[in-house]
């Protein structure tokens, strides 16, 4: 029994250090296997490493020359595609303002440092070179490459814009270029084929190169000649298939450097597991940084706005789900406001894309100073912007940041010698909680900044539920305006003007109105925004304006006063649309007065002043009305000519309410006086309020107390009556 006892502890213990030394024998076993094996996967991670990044360089080389003639094509499509640009390269006066847009342009650009202008015939009649002119044969200079971009330009193919672009060897380099027809926006010509002219641009590769490698992180990206040979390589082509260089680039080998850095920590780890996936973890690490550093830099240019440097539509997406999903995780909410400038299509109209590009600018650095930190910032595209945070005083930073960015507008932005004047119309919606998706959120705050656009711009509104019950009656009723317009389904009544002295009519004021089917009369103070916001304005007010000519000729020495809108002061045919309707229903024009109120004179004064210069031409008189209710500058009554002022119906109703309304009136028909400007009065409902206009010097005089607005068939019937009494007194 003692052999037996001490048989056993032997037997234990001995089992126990075999069992130990199994394990060792294993454990050794298993560091030898693993790190064969981590050896070899680091040799493999090292190899596709190295594939994976030389595959990207040469994506991202192939994108970046991609990318650079696409821009030079973008550029060049808003150049040729202008209405300015086809107004003055096909007038013979237009040399000047064709070197000042195309050829001065040429200096000091990122968009272009080449820019020429040729016909169809091959001749060159403008050409600069950094802002210098140039005299070269286009041929000399581009080579045979150019008349292949040349006559692609010129296919007759109705499925694709007239242009061209391409990389071509110039004297100074190799450049993207490209050939563009110069037509209107809209693409229509307005000279024969063989008066085409085409715009040529061209932008050097040469010197930036340099940028490229910087900007897409391609180390060592430079130009080689077409013959060297390098597996690290992407050939630039001519479109006559002629390879003019290729761009080289240094491979990193990330893989190798990495497995450089591991294996000496590998050997010397072997027999500490725990250091050896430490270490290789670390390395692993390290090595999807870098990779994920390289795919960041990508993603932020693809979500960024080239001209301002925000984030891009797609950015704002992208960032927005971010701020919603941290609002649900930590309860707080979003904010997000939507921007719209108010006359930016006005000032690129005016001054050209050049200085709407500075202006953009200009706005995208102003927001910048005025956000939180830690907010989005974001170019939606044209005169557009959003900004979004993550707050929990919603509505106190609303408030707040609204204010300062209306504020922001208030003043003018002066860019170099130019002063633009432009305001911001801004709708808010949130997220509580995050809890409204991202989507929804924008869509909110878009319908809001039209709310504020349609309740007067410049101003911020914030979403409500019945916007949405707004916006689906809009569109139902813009789609039966239109129709309706199409249908001529309107119609007009004319409310009496009257001479003070005597008291007789002497004119009227031809107003549109519409009984929609189903619904009955619609007021006009409801679909006329309407149709201002959806382009139909042109059209209803030349409706008005034909309708009211035909109507008038039958009511001798009678004239007609119409309101225009400023949108249809904004289009450019609008001159060309009044003489058509004065031709046609062969009225005399100096028997039609167009209304039309400041607003657009204090955003656009130079193209008003041009616009009522050529409306006067045809014969027209121009009235300012609503004179009294908004800025009322002296200096346009000075500026712009008018040929009669009509004083807002504010100024009359407070004859009853102030004691020193009738000094104002009185000092306002005064200065109307002299500036030999005669005076109309509007919103007369008493005989007093009459009487008083009258002594302050109104010549004309138009309110309820005279007629309200009524049938043609009436206002005859109204002159007949006139014309058979010896005296006339107003009627209610």
């Amino acid at each position: 029994m003692r052999f037996s006892s001490r048989l056993i502890p032997q037997t234990s213990e001995g089992r126990r250090q075999l069992a130990v030394a199994g394990v060792l024998l294993a454990f050794a076993f298993v560091v030898m296997v693993v790190t064969s094996i981590v050896l070899t996967a680091i040799g493999e991670v090292a190899r596709h490493a190295n594939i994976l990044d030389d595959g990207r360089s040469r994506e991202t080389t192939n994108g970046a020359l991609k990318t650079f003639r696409f821009q030079l094509k973008a550029t060049l499509t808003d150049y040729a595609a202008w209405d300015d640009a086809t107004r003055y390269v096909y007038a013979a006066d237009g040399a000047e303002w064709i070197v000042s847009n195309f050829g001065d342009m040429t200096f000091d650009s990122d968009l272009f440092d080449t820019a020429m202008i040729i016909d169809s015939e091959r001749n060159v009649h403008m050409a600069y070179h950094d802002g210098k002119p140039m005299q070269v044969s286009i041929g000399d200079y581009f080579g045979p490459a150019i008349w292949t971009l040349f006559d692609e330009a010129r296919k007759p193919d109705t499925g694709r814009d007239p242009d061209a672009t391409g990389f071509i060897r110039t004297q100074d380099g190799i450049a993207a270029v490209g050939i563009s027809l110069i037509r209107k926006k809209s693409g229509e010509i307005l000279v024969k084929e063989e008066d085409y002219r085409y715009l040529v641009f061209a932008r050097h590769l040469n010197n930036k190169v340099a940028q490229l490698s910087r900007v897409y992180v391609i180390d060592g990206l430079h130009l080689a000649p077409p013959e060297a040979e390098s597996v690290f390589s992407v050939p630039i082509v001519d479109p006559d298939g002629q390879t003019l260089a290729k761009m080289l680039w240094t491979s990193r080998g990330p893989g190798d450097a990495s497995f450089a850095q591991v294996r000496p920590m590998v050997l010397v780890a072997v027999g500490i597991v725990g250091c050896f996936f430490l270490a290789l973890l670390l390395i692993g690490v390290v090595a999807m940084r870098r990779l994920k550093e390289d795919e960041t830099r990508a993603s932020q240019l693809a979500l960024q706005d080239r001209l301002s440097g925000l984030l891009n539509r797609a950015g704002l997406y992208a960032g927005l789900e971010q701020l919603v999903e941290k609002a649900r995780q930590d309860k707080s909410d979003v904010l997000l406001l939507y921007l719209d400038l108010d006359g930016f299509k006005e000032v690129n109209d005016a001054y050209g894309h050049g200085i709407g590009d500075q202006l953009i600018r200009g706005v995208a650095a102003g927001l910048k100073m005025l956000v939180p930190p830690g907010a989005m910032l974001a170019r939606l595209g044209g005169d557009e912007f959003a900004v979004a945070l993550v707050t929990r005083r919603i509505d106190r930073i609303a408030d707040s940041l609204s204010q300062n960015i209306l504020e922001f507008f208030s003043e003018p932005f002066v860019i170099g010698e130019r002063v633009a004047i432009v305001g911001a119309s801004i709708g808010a919606s949130s997220s509580p909680m995050g809890l409204i998706a991202s989507e929804e959120a924008l869509r909110r705050a878009d319908l809001a900044m039209y709310k504020a656009k349609e309740s007067g711009r410049g101003r911020f509104v914030r979403y409500e539920p019945e916007m949405d019950v707004d916006r689906e009656e809009r569109n139902d009723m813009e789609v039966d305006l239109r129709r309706a317009i199409e249908m001529e389904a309107l119609y007009v009544v004319y409310q009496p003007v009257i001479a003070a002295g005597g008291r007789r009519t002497i004119g009227v004021e031809a107003l549109v109105r519409w009984d929609r089917p189903g619904h009955g009369p619609v007021s006009p103070d409801r679909f006329i925004p309407i149709a201002e916001t959806t382009g139909l304005i042109d059209s209803l007010g030349l409706f008005v304006l034909r309708k009211a000519c035909l109507e008038v000729l039958d009511w001798p020495g009678i004239s007609i006063a119409v309101n225009i809108s400023p949108g249809q002061f904004r289009n450019p045919a609008f001159t060309s649309n009044i003489q058509r309707v004065i031709q046609d229903s062969g009225i005399d024009p100096s028997r039609i007065v167009l209304e039309v109120t400041e607003g657009y004179f204090i955003q656009n004064p130079a193209r008003a002043r041009w616009t009522i210069a050529k409306l006067k031409q045809l014969g027209v008189k121009i009235a300012l009305d609503d004179f009294g209710s908004g800025f009322s500058s002296v200096g346009y009554l000075r500026q712009f000519g008018f040929d009669r002022m009509k004083i807002d119906r504010s100024l009359v109703a407070a004859l009853d309410e102030s004691p020193t309304a009738g000094e104002l009136l009185q000092a306002t028909v005064s200065i109307a006086r002299a500036l030999g400007i005669p005076v109309t009065a509007e919103g007369i409902e008493k005989e007093e309020q009459a009487i008083a206009l009258e002594l302050c010097g109104c010549d004309e005089l138009q309110g309820f107390y005279f007629g309200r607005p009524t049938s043609p068939e009436q206002i005859l019937a109204r002159l007949q009556n006139e014309g058979g009494k010896d005296d006339h007194t107003a009627a209610a």
